[in-house]
């Protein structure tokens, strides 16, 4: 019998909350209050939205932001029903304690799209650039905290290690020293661990990043307990 997983077919559109990047990411007070905060590939989700909220600086990148307000609306809830009917589907292989229910984790979602879209109509460019990987529009050293949520790593059968390299070459340009990347999960859609991560890691080591593993507070995809810290250390030039 076939191994179950979850099928999809290109990126997604997701929908997270504040609360879920939070502890997905495993982030205190003074990592949010250290500066300005990038979240990259975040779609709909409402992090921007909660952190500006709160008083933090904060900008969002994602192509999907070329939409108008209507087309991500009409995105956003065609993806709610889609994940949602797979989720259904698959519901036994996931760790439900932190969603409590299918039904709550679609209420969650649907919550962080509404949140998202009015931030987005009231905020615009000045906090979400349409923008894609690998190659972001911001100058360098830009950022104290970037954040990539379900993107590096969960599409590497879509993405190979050279734009994966790119990709996150590209996030510690806009680091300022000893700012940190932080990527979450480290499995692809197949439930996998992303195979070339050491050798990525060994890579960027030679550059002046230096790397952890951290608990991820967020409890939901098959073996997905941890999350990849990068650090950007003084005196370095990447890729020299």
């Amino acid at each position: 019998m076939s191994k179950e997983f979850y099928e999809q077919t290109g990126v997604a559109m997701t929908c997270r909350s504040y609360r879920e990047y939070a502890d997905m990411f495993a982030l205190e007070p003074a990592d949010l209050e250290a500066g300005p905060i990038l979240d990259v590939a975040g779609g709909a989700s409402s992090f921007a939205a909660g952190a500006g909220r709160n008083g933090f600086e904060v900008m969002a990148a994602d192509p999907q932001y070329a939409m108008s307000r209507h087309e991500l609306e009409k995105h956003g809830r065609e993806e709610i029903e889609t994940s949602t009917a797979k989720l259904k589907g698959l519901a036994h292989q996931y760790d439900w304690s932190y969603y409590g229910s299918l039904d709550a984790h679609r209420a969650n979602r649907e919550q962080s799209l509404s949140l998202f879209l009015a931030d987005f109509e009231r905020e615009g460019e000045r906090r979400y650039k349409p923008a894609s990987l690998p190659k972001l529009p911001f100058e360098d050293e830009a950022f104290s905290l970037v954040l990539c949520s379900h993107f590096l790593f969960l599409y590497n059968r879509q993405l190979d290690y050279d734009f994966h390299l790119a990709a996150v070459r590209e996030l510690i340009r806009l680091l300022r020293p000893e700012g940190q990347l932080r990527i979450y999960p480290l499995v692809d859609l197949h439930w996998q661990p992303y195979p070339h991560l050491e050798k990525l890691l060994t890579e960027l080591e030679g550059e002046g990043i230096s790397s952890r593993t951290a608990r991820s507070g967020l409890p939901f995809i098959p073996g997905s307990d941890s999350l990849l810290v990068l650090t950007k250390n003084s005196g370095k030039v990447l890729g020299k």
